[in-house]
């Protein structure tokens, strides 16, 4: 444990390397790119305005795709002086274990299935599914009580969605009785 310790002491006492950290500078570019693709898309929403509406639906993303334009220069330039992020104090990862491709394998088949699943089956069904197979993937072994949770989710999330926004998720099989 000790030698964990001196090692990260000895890590962060050491100067930042010069021209600072190359791996930084492709969340720079792929900022700056996120904030081109916005501003680019928004340019294409026709500019309408009305008396209620002075400023029409583009402000916004261009104010964002703006944004993430800025940060991605800003953070470019703190990574040049040596600026770097620090490191979490109470995360409590061992860094030499390796991946859990099992874990990562359930996720990307419960998130790929709700995928598929979403328009026949309804948002209540696959995001119930979505809950309780996350819950699963990531240890969680108190299957009904999952069950019930994630049937409280989804419904909560349908309704909310669908009252408190205006935005209609799909009902699949579910239509009529929801």
């Amino acid at each position: 444990m000790s030698s964990q310790v001196e090692d990260r002491t000895a890590e962060e006492s050491r100067p930042p390397r010069e021209g600072g950290d190359r791996a930084q500078y492709g969340v720079c570019a792929f900022l700056a790119l996120l904030g081109t693709a916005v501003i680019v898309d928004a340019l294409g929403i026709p500019h309408i305005t009305s008396g209620t509406d002075p400023v029409g639906p583009r402000a916004v993303p261009l104010i964002l795709g703006g944004l993430l334009v800025l940060l991605a220069v800003l953070y470019a330039v703190d990574v040049a002086r040596g600026g770097r992020g620090e490191p979490e104090a109470g995360e409590d990862v061992d860094l030499s274990a390796g991946s859990d491709w099992r874990t990562m394998v359930l996720l990307i088949a419960v998130f790929l299935a709700n995928a598929l699943l979403i328009e026949r089956l309804g948002w209540v069904i696959s995001g119930g599914l979505l809950f309780w197979g996350t819950a699963f993937a990531l240890g969680n072994r108190h299957y009904f009580r999952n069950l019930l949770i994630a049937a409280t989710l989804s419904l909560t999330t349908f309704y909310a969605f669908a009252i408190g926004l205006g935005v209609n998720l799909p009902a699949g099989v579910l239509q009529g009785i929801l």
